[in-house]
């Protein structure tokens, strides 16, 4: 993996870049100031990390893009499929998406193998941040936030952009029945030598957005993994839960 295309803390999607009013990133481990494990740019507010290493990881990070901590909404996730019209910033439990037609916002979800998806709409200027682990995949809530974007500012899926983040992939995302019980067969697959499922959260989550109407070309999938690139990304599952956590983010200046 290469990732001198980009900024260092993080990866700019190019499904938004001709749309120069929108800022998108997704973050990476690297140039944070935070000690193992938490190694170096830890932006969850709710670790075991120093507060004030995540506060100015969180400082860099906001800089980079042209924001400030008080100018972005997100919160402690939940893994369920509510969604949260913003109206102003902070942060707020219960919530794994969050939708504003605001500008001067950055939306943010907060990662660490769980798949970011940013939306935007750039007919009627909304966006949206959705953290979709296993749980909010399997409950479909990017179908429920487009359903949200439609009915509250009377969005068309086919004018929307997608970007779909880095996560923990199906090469790694190994489980057992109780969670690949779930999923429909076109999104999960038996290996017999592991005695284990593989399921492909990336594809489950594209699959509801084409299924709503965004056309494919509209929607961009990051070819990287939390768990297969560790060195680059945090990961939950492969540090076994002795992690930082990146942020997945979009705003409109």
């Amino acid at each position: 993996m290469n990732l001198s295309a980009y900024q260092k803390r993080y990866i700019l999607p190019s499904i938004f870049q001709a749309f120069p009013t929108v800022i998108a990133a997704q973050s990476t481990r690297l140039g944070g100031v935070s000690a193992a494990p938490y190694t170096s740019l830890n932006l969850g507010l709710h670790t075991n990390d120093q507060l004030q290493s995540v506060q100015q990881n969180r400082a860099l990070f906001f800089s980079d893009l042209g924001f400030t901590e008080a100018a972005t909404a997100g919160g402690f996730q939940v893994h369920q499929d509510q969604i949260k019209i913003v109206d102003k910033p902070g942060q707020v439990t219960g919530y794994d998406a969050f939708i504003t037609q605001q500008k001067g916002i950055l939306l943010s979800v907060t990662i660490a193998d769980c798949t970011p998806i940013l939306l935007y709409d750039p007919t009627q200027k909304v966006i949206a941040a959705i953290h979709a682990g296993w749980k909010g995949t399997r409950d479909h809530i990017v179908d429920k936030t487009l359903q949200k974007m439609i009915h509250t500012f009377g969005t068309m899926a086919s004018d929307c952009y997608a970007y779909i983040g880095a996560c923990i992939d199906e090469c790694t995302f190994e489980v057992d029945a109780d969670v690949a019980d779930h999923f429909a067969t076109d999104y999960k697959r038996w290996d017999a030598k592991l005695n284990k499922y593989f399921v492909d959260l990336k594809q489950a989550n594209k699959d509801q957005l084409l299924l709503h109407g965004i056309p494919a070309g509209q929607i961009e999938i990051s070819p990287y993994s939390t768990v297969s690139h560790n060195q680059y990304f945090f990961s939950h599952r492969k540090e076994q839960g002795q992690t930082g956590r990146m942020l997945a983010v979009i705003g409109i200046k």
